[in-house]
């Protein structure tokens, strides 16, 4: 998985916010809600999220943790400490699957 500069996901998140602000001040700004929607899909490509909002919040939690911080987050794997050396394999494990 390619993951963005960090530096270009916190340029991109700061100026969704600034838009999104601005989007909130003036609502019936056409050239603000589009240049708005137009930062919310520029963020939503970088971070690899379909929603805006999403996009955003994987963006910050990005930019709070570190790099194996976040993948790990994103698979759904729990985080260890320290990376236990197991025994050898078990016999079920050294059969082979092949054919199955």
């Amino acid at each position: 998985m390619l993951l963005p500069a960090k530096a270009e996901v916190a340029r991109h998140l700061r100026r969704y916010r600034a838009w999104e602000r601005a989007m909130l001040a003036r609502p019936d700004d056409r050239r603000v809600r589009s240049t708005f929607e137009d930062a919310g899909y520029t963020l939503c490509v970088l971070m690899g999220k379909r929603c805006a909002r999403e996009a955003a919040d994987a963006a910050e939690r990005y930019l709070r943790t570190t790099l194996v911080t976040y993948l790990r987050e994103q698979s759904g794997r729990p985080l260890r400490s320290s990376v236990a050396r197991r025994g050898p394999p078990t016999a079920a494990e050294r059969r082979s699957r092949a054919g199955r």
